[in-house]
């Protein structure tokens, strides 16, 4: 049988977490992890970010962390690093009342390696974010227009750019790892790169 553990309604300030494979972790109800170092090594399936805050963290993914959304968490003033696939950031006006109560600002993802990573309702002046071989569409929903009339390489435009340009309400950034999404795509980081760079809202 899967151990359970909880970590909950406390204030962890300080201290080492990791979570391990083989245990499902909830992380909350009204959990605030404060100047801790927090280690994912239990994939997306063994957590449940029920509800809490992570202040001033390193939050480091070990292997990959693939999946998780972090909509029911305040995230203020963490480092990420590691490698994240798939993860949302942010509170989600279309969620739940725990997925509305979460947000991210002052947060540091320059070490990190993100792939298809959202960020939702946030100031995203305030995110420092990946260079490349990451890259991000700012304000996409914004720019969708722009994004399809542009000169895609390969399968890229009619792909990514659509699944960037289709993203849900609330959306003010999209994460991507270049050397990862060319893969199938038709064509060559270098294409993807001279694309981008002319393209509106990139960040790489």
């Amino acid at each position: 049988m899967t151990p359970n553990i909880h970590y909950e309604k406390r204030e962890i300030i300080g201290e080492r977490l990791e979570l391990q494979k083989g245990p499902f972790y909830w992380l909350g109800p009204d959990l605030t992890l404060r100047d801790c170092t927090v280690i994912f090594s239990a994939a997306r399936r063994a957590l449940s970010l029920v509800s809490g805050e992570f202040i001033n963290c390193t939050i480091q993914a070990k292997g990959q962390l693939k999946g998780l959304p972090w909509a029911t968490m305040k995230v203020k003033g963490c480092r990420f690093k590691g490698r994240f696939t798939g993860n949302e950031f942010g509170f989600r006006e279309d969620g739940n009342a725990r997925e509305k109560a979460g947000g991210i600002e002052d947060c540091d993802f320059s070490e990190a390696q993100l792939h298809g990573c959202g960020f939702f309702n946030c100031d995203m002046n305030t995110i420092r974010l990946p260079r490349w071989p990451c890259f991000t569409f700012l304000d996409p929903l914004r720019h969708a227009a722009q994004l399809r009339q542009h000169a895609w390489p390969g399968r890229f435009g009619r792909v990514t750019v659509e699944v960037v340009c289709e993203s849900s309400g609330g959306t003010v950034g999209v994460t991507w790892h270049a050397p990862t999404v060319v893969d199938k795509m038709d064509t060559t980081v270098e294409e993807l790169r001279a694309a981008l760079s002319t393209a509106p809202g990139i960040f790489m």
